[in-house]
């Protein structure tokens, strides 16, 4: 796997990057927070949005030269055999369908992917990974993953592994990153390995062994515009897209 970028990007045309989103809303419009598209574009990518009403996932890898899986409400516990949980919120059977397919093929592929928070909960369970339904319930509230009453992001400090892939594209290994979630992952599943933790034990980060570029984060880099460790993981997707064959 390789991140970083020895051509840079070309001049002649912009890496075009895909970025799932939500279905639709009661105004009947698809929509997605602007910070993705801000974060995609001062990176010097083409930013175009992926609705869940699409019936072949696979054909969008024709048009796109990365992808982004942003996150969202919760996935549907029958798709990791979980239990329903009273946590459990914005279940969105559309959008489930349409993320695990499209996880899934590129999984298969070689196009350079980032899952983000849901998006890193929907790349594991296309692998086949169990998730924690609730994270209070299994980690306790040692470290607060989201604010509740109402649902907010909060900060926390991460710990990435000093000699994984990701470290040396951020170039750091202590990071405070924004965080926006309730459910993790419970166990690596086939393919990926865990390469960042919070203090309290869970899975923050996660990159794939036998994709040439695929990555996942638990946190949303996205909402941190003003930090250059964070705005490298968009430079470097848009870097591997742009360098995609």
């Amino acid at each position: 796997m390789s991140f970083g970028s020895k051509q840079g990007l070309s001049a002649q045309r912009l890496p075009v990057i895909g970025i799932t989103t939500y279905s639709r809303n009661e105004a009947g419009e698809f929509y997605l927070p602007g910070a993705y598209i801000d974060a995609v574009q001062l990176a010097g990518g083409v930013p175009i949005l992926l609705p869940p009403n699409q019936p072949a996932p696979a054909q969008l890898l024709a048009i796109v030269d990365g992808l982004i899986f942003s996150g969202g409400g919760d996935i549907d516990p029958q798709h990791y055999n979980g239990e329903h949980h009273l946590s459990i919120y914005l279940v969105d059977a559309e959008r489930d369908e349409f993320e695990l397919a499209l996880a899934k093929v590129a999984i298969a592929s070689q196009i350079p992917t980032l899952g983000i928070c849901r998006g890193m909960q929907i790349l594991s369970v296309a692998s086949g990974a169990n998730l924690i339904t609730h994270v209070p319930d299994v980690y306790g509230e040692t470290v607060t993953h989201r604010l509740d009453h109402p649902r907010r992001p909060i900060a926390h400090d991460v710990q990435v592994q000093p000699h994984s892939r990701l470290a040396s594209l951020l170039g750091k290994t202590d990071l405070t990153v924004v965080s926006w979630h309730h459910q993790a992952i419970k166990a690596v599943s086939n393919g990926w390995v865990a390469i960042a933790h919070a203090k309290d034990g869970l899975i923050e980060a996660l990159e794939h062994q036998h994709h040439p570029w695929m990555l996942a984060v638990q946190w949303h880099p996205e909402l941190s515009p003003e930090d250059p460790t964070h705005q490298r993981l968009f430079q470097a997707l848009v870097e591997a897209a742009g360098e995609k064959e």
